[in-house]
């Protein structure tokens, strides 16, 4: 009883402590009255237990009532604010069970309280959304690409973006019959320098009977698409120092032959393609590395294209205004359309005024001339650069995959910001114009026909994360090619990709104000009509796994600055709420063309921000990405960020962090929403509760009606019905499978499911080299 008591007095303390700290800052009272009377517990409690059980019943049914009001009959939040007080109370019904009149209260208090937070009313999730998307097929003639369902030629399957494959042998009648085909390791596994978000996000491309695939030290593998041997692997080769930021390859881009037939290996390689003499190539794959180089490589063999650049490799540093190693390269495969190769890259966030350009450029696909480049920072000006010139430095690069539609000539790419994210005082005009956007460029000149802008002088890292994708859309207004475009503000922009004008409705709203001197904030901010933004943070929507550190978030929600989405960066410290993750990423969504339905997984988990005052010298801080402090060199400010998270390493809001949506794009409303993933691979306990985790990466949707995703932080793939967002089947992955997966049908006229599973630095999964396919069980 001694030992109980004093655990009592200490968290008494604790809270008593705590919550006058909070009270302080205008947060509830709730956890100063609990620590009084977890004192008043601890004291009585070795003498007059009748007592000690009254007012521990009275807290309990306090909690509870506090916690209703709080949020509802909700199960997470009523979990963290009674979960640890209930079993707490077992110790005090237990020692008292030889006297009835002790636990004549507390029990059925304690009992009371129990059966609320455990009802089945509370386990059901109020943030779902419950309803059917329709499956009609409403354009049996949708564009689609290619209508074979046997390739899968781009990072999305096809310059489109769609991420849909025609193929429809798996359905949601027999997903469930899934078994593994067979499994792969490339032998690229994390090294002891490398930088802490080595990330492995790649999709395979499928061309006649082989895979090809990227790994994040720059391998590209072909692999037999029937039974995942080796063919050939040609290794880049990339210097150990020429990481910085991400080491990342999400995919490769192929050009096809002239006579666009179809590329065909059925017999591995004898000896390392980079071995290989270069040679005259018909078609090509392209493969950009991490020291900025883009190379041309043989599908075949794996011997690079002596007939590009110089014997196949191409310097993307040229005519850079700063050349730093690792500040500068192409994390996404490049765009192969209108003859052209177009390479746009990713400039490190936050290390340097003075960084590369985010120059996109054309050259041609066969012999890698620059045809033209395209700077946001001098926009008008995209005739090839001179010998001895360079473009602007910093300016708002393309890091993500962009799209084409060759009919219009036209290339979209989704832009991001000037270098440094969070401070804005040293973009130009133009920049402004076109940072955090979509930007159509003319497939031929390079010259813009319009621009479409999602923020306004973004100061949170806001860059337009995701593919657009293309399809013909029936509106009002008849049949209009359009452009949907995810952001990680939570805005699903669907546009006319001809014109760039809204078909759904955008609008401003007021955004909070208040930047640093000699910054500013916009006064207004475009949101879309078809949006995933979220809820505004409250202290009542602060959570922890216990009441402790939830009360630790609720003094840090209280402490920092916020007043909403897009409360501006700044030297008290801010909350980013969508965070740096976004509420869509690189992931995308994935569409059906033919039923005009989106497939996506909305992600909700805040960030913090803070600006730190440098005093007219750098910090000599080593920059660490999204988690840490970004040094920014030459400006007054450095800025630390992260993940707004409780003492115990969870997320300070309460979950569910992570969905599935289906949205009807004819009407832009969703469908419905379920929390996705599970707690399994975030505890030592490998609990399978269901709770809607936070993940990176995207979905692919098949003819059927399945969609298949894995991205969440749990190492699981899984199928969906498309229809009602049910989840069908899931399989365990041997690593964290933070890439999109593909789809293809084998030389045997079987459907395979094919996700590369090797884990994601930045979210902490498992680390891996593994490619697994998946088949129907015969």
């Amino acid at each position: 009883m001694l030992l109980l008591a004093v655990l009592f007095f200490v968290i008494g303390i604790v809270l008593t402590v705590g919550g006058i700290w909070l009270l302080a800052l205008d947060g509830s009272l709730y956890y100063l009255i609990a620590g009084v009377v977890f004192l008043v517990v601890a004291i009585t409690l070795r003498k007059r237990r009748t007592l000690a059980n009254i007012f521990y019943a009275a807290l309990l049914l306090g909690t509870l009532i506090w916690a209703l009001w709080e949020s509802g009959l909700s199960w997470w939040p009523l979990a963290s604010r009674m979960g640890a007080w209930l079993v707490l109370a077992l110790p005090l019904l237990i020692f008292a069970r030889n006297r009835l009149s002790v636990n004549r209260l507390l029990l059925p208090v304690w009992a009371i309280c129990t059966v609320v937070t455990l009802s089945p009313l509370a386990m059901d999730e109020p943030t779902a959304v419950k309803g059917t998307m329709a499956e009609k097929v409403v354009s049996p003639a949708a564009d689609i690409g290619f209508q074979e369902d046997d390739e899968w030629q781009a990072y999305g399957r096809t310059n489109l973006g769609q991420r849909f494959s025609p193929a429809n042998q798996i359905t949601t009648e027999n997903v469930s019959d899934l078994e593994l085909a067979w499994e792969y390791q490339t032998g690229d596994l994390k090294g002891p320098n490398d930088v802490g978000e080595t990330t492995y996000e790649a999709t395979p491309l499928k061309i006649g009977n082989a895979l090809y695939i990227c790994t994040p030290h720059n391998w590209l593998i072909a692999l037999n698409a029937d039974t995942g041997k080796e063919l050939w692997v040609y290794d880049a080769k990339v210097p150990a120092d020429s990481q910085r930021q991400h080491q990342t390859c999400r995919g490769v881009s192929y050009l096809a032959p002239e006579n666009d037939t179809a590329t065909n290996i059925v017999e591995p390689a004898t000896q390392p393609a980079e071995t290989l003499a270069s040679m005259q190539c018909d078609a090509q794959l392209f493969l950009p590395t991490s020291d900025a180089r883009l190379i041309a490589v043989d599908p075949k063999t794996g011997a690079r294209c002596a007939n590009f650049a110089d014997d196949g490799v191409l310097d993307l540093m040229h005519n850079m205004p700063y050349t730093q190693s690792g500040y500068y390269y192409s994390t996404s495969p490049p765009l192969v359309a209108g003859g052209h190769v177009i390479v746009s890259g990713s400039v490190n966030d936050n290390y340097d005024i003075n960084s590369p350009s985010g120059v996109i450029r054309a050259y041609d696909a066969k012999t890698g001339t620059l045809q033209w480049n395209w700077d946001a920072g001098n926009p008008d000006e995209t005739a090839p650069i001179g010998e001895g010139e360079t473009y602007a430095v910093s300016s708002p690069n393309s890091w993500s995959v962009a799209s084409a539609d060759e009919a219009l000539g036209l290339a979209y790419f989704p832009m991001g910001n000037r270098t440094p994210d969070q401070l804005g005082m040293y973009r130009t005009p133009a920049e402004e114009k076109f940072a955090t956007s979509v930007v159509a460029l003319d497939l031929e000149t390079g010259q813009v026909e319009w621009v479409q802008q999602f923020v306004h002088h973004d100061l949170w890292d806001m860059d337009t994360p995701a593919q657009p994708v293309l399809l013909d859309l029936n509106t009002d207004k008849g049949v209009e090619p359009a452009l949907v475009v995810p952001t990680k503000q939570g805005d699903v922009y669907v546009l006319n990709r001809a014109t760039g004008e809204a078909i759904f409705p955008i609008t401003e709203e007021p955004a909070p104000q208040g930047a640093i001197p000699g910054d500013f904030t916009a006064p207004t901010q475009p949101t879309s009509a078809v949006t995933f933004k979220p809820e505004p943070l409250t202290e009542a929507k602060m959570w922890g796994a216990t009441p402790i550190d939830q009360m630790l978030c609720r003094i840090e929600f209280n402490s920092l600055d916020y007043e909403g989405r897009y409360t501006p960066p700044s030297e008290n410290g801010s909350i980013i709420f969508p965070g740096n993750f976004g509420v869509f990423n690189w992931g995308s969504v994935a569409v059906d063309p033919r039923r005009q339905v989106m497939f996506g997984m909305p992600l909700y988990l805040a960030f913090t921000s803070k600006l730190v005052a440098k005093g007219g010298q750098d910090l000599g801080a080593t920059n660490q990405g999204e988690q840490g402090v970004n040094e920014n060199a030459g400006a007054p400010y450095a800025v630390e960020m992260g993940p707004f998270l409780s003492p115990l390493g969870v997320p300070c809001q309460q979950p569910p962090w992570g969905y599935v949506a289906g949205v009807d794009l004819q009407t832009g409303k969703t469908a419905w929403q379920h929390k996705n993933g599970t707690i399994e691979d975030l505890t030592p306990l490998k609990l399978p509760i269901k709770m809607g985790v936070p993940g990176i990466g995207g979905p692919i949707i098949t003819d059927s009606g399945v969609a298949f995703m894995a991205a969440s932080v749990d190492n699981y793939l899984r199928a969906y019905d498309v229809k009602t967002g049910t989840q069908l089947w899931q399989a365990r992955l041997p690593a964290g499978g933070q890439a999109t997966p593909m789809t293809y049908m084998n030389s045997q006229g079987e459907q395979m499911v094919v996700q590369v599973a090797g884990g994601h630095g930045s979210i902490g999964t498992t680390i891996g080299d593994y490619v697994v396919a998946y088949k129907l069980a015969k």
